[in-house]
């Protein structure tokens, strides 16, 4: 009995299906995701896979049995990438890996799979040749990768033959968007593709307890690219971020079933790879000699991590009849709303003001906690007051112009006293902490007037 085949439209974004072409998709509220893909109706979806169902059928059993002593983490030998796992890989996790194109994706988990020395890596490239892996191989740790085989392939079906094969101890596979099934009619990179193929890869490595890496690439939104239902199917996604003129990389987790969400990893992008950056503080910070006028130090958190940035702003009178706003690293309403509280409560006129901030170092700040900074860089610029490089402060910044409590307090203290200034300012609301251990003099305030008169004297 010959396939039947019909076409149906594609919502690129979220997978929802529709039997004609829509401008915005009636599930996730996109516009001109819609792509017609061909479906084949068939009783049997695509060939059996073999590796893949081989595995014996599991029986129910109650939770108190269920034995997990022999499923150690895996050590990636990057202590930073083991932070942000939550203590490194859990045999049968299926990681999502995400980041803008050269952001540094491959070397990140190719450099991994060159220091497991004493594990069996499969590394599927179907972007890359195996000799360009291996001039990258070459220039991030010369003479290693015994160990490591690469295969160039892109189908499905024979990348799992491989895995049954070779039985390595991780997989890693270079793009996700790549893989193709057959069976399943439509592009690589498509909706169908990309479900049914994490499908099959998703079931592989929970039967052989075989942790799996796969690539993703993001679209221009900044999210990963594919269906939604993607990161859903995974058990950690990490998202690569940071600008590609600057050196300095951060891994955060977006989703992690084994461990916090919240913790994030740094590296510095060499010529001969990644290097981690344990210490983040000292990066941030400019070591100029001389005092200058719009910059303050925040002592900041991203996510669970302690560390001290540098915030310049720079405000001159306007050229032109419309002032300028514009902000690097940090959300510009948030600072038109902190220009208002300036104005309002605190009686500076910045009306007629160009203001143009900046995060040191090319980082996203979100913590409101930096707003304290933002205020303090922006009225030194307007003041020509510079700030000393040996105070630095903390506190979010409310619409009355009082400095609201924040979180984790003691760990930024501890941070700043750390690196050696001598004096920090907090909101006078975060009860309950015994300031005298803390090397450092902490200076608490309740409004804007406080800090500045700290500040500027």
């Amino acid at each position: 009995m010959a396939a039947k085949t019909k076409s149906v439209f594609v919502c690129q974004n979220c997978g929802s299906e529709s039997p004609k072409w829509i401008g915005k998709c009636h599930s996730c509220g996109e516009w001109n995701t819609y792509v017609e893909e061909v479906v084949v109706q068939t009783r049997n979806k695509g060939p059996v896979l073999t590796g893949a169902s081989d595995a014996p059928r599991q029986k129910p059993v109650p939770v108190t049995e269920v034995d997990v002593d022999q499923l150690p983490r895996m050590d990636t030998g990057i202590e930073e990438l083991n932070r942000v796992l939550g203590g490194g890989m859990v045999p049968g996790a299926l990681v999502l890996l995400g980041g803008e194109p050269g952001i540094g994706k491959s070397t990140l988990v190719l450099q991994m799979a060159l220091k497991l020395k004493d594990r069996k890596i499969l590394y599927v490239s179907g972007e890359e040749s195996p000799q360009q892996l291996k001039l990258r191989a070459n220039r991030l740790l010369p003479g290693a990768g015994e160990h490591c085989l690469i295969v160039s392939e892109t189908s499905l079906e024979r990348i799992v033959n491989h895995i049954a094969q070779v039985r390595p101890d991780l997989v890693i596979v270079d793009s996700v968007q790549t893989l193709e099934r057959e069976g399943v009619e439509s592009a690589p990179g498509s909706v169908a593709q990309i479900r049914e193929s994490t499908a099959v890869i998703l079931r592989l490595a929970k039967e052989q307890n075989l942790p799996v890496l796969l690539i993703g690439h993001i679209n221009k939104e900044g999210s990963l690219a594919g269906p939604k239902v993607l990161e859903h199917m995974v058990d950690v996604v990490l998202q690569f971020e940071g600008d590609r003129h600057y050196m300095y990389r951060i891994l955060r987790s977006v989703k992690n079933r084994f461990g916090s969400t919240s913790e994030i990893g740094i590296f510095e992008m060499l010529s001969e790879g990644l290097r981690e950056v344990s210490n983040p503080s000292e990066m941030l910070l400019a070591h100029q000699d001389e005092e200058m006028s719009g910059i303050a130090i925040s002592a900041a958190l991203e996510g669970v991590r302690p560390f001290l940035i540098e915030v310049q702003a720079l405000a001159s009178t306007a050229a032109y009849g419309t002032p300028q706003r514009s902000s690097t690293g940090f959300d510009l309403r948030r600072l038109n709303m902190l220009l208002a509280v300036l104005e309002k409560r605190a009686g500076f006129k910045l009306a007629a003001k160009d203001v143009f901030l900046n995060i040191a170092g090319g980082l996203k700040v979100t913590d409101p906690a930096i707003d304290l900074a933002v205020v303090s860089a922006v009225l030194s610029s307007n003041t020509d007051l510079p700030v000393s490089r040996e105070i630095c402060v903390t506190g979010e910044v409310g619409l009355s112009g009082e400095i609201r409590p924040v979180t984790r307090i003691e760990q930024r203290i501890a941070e700043a006293a750390k690196l050696g200034f001598k004096t920090i300012v907090v909101p006078r609301y975060n009860k309950g902490i015994d300031f005298k251990k803390f090397d450092i003099r902490v200076v608490q305030a309740g409004k804007l007037e406080e800090a500045f008169r700290q500040l500027f004297g």
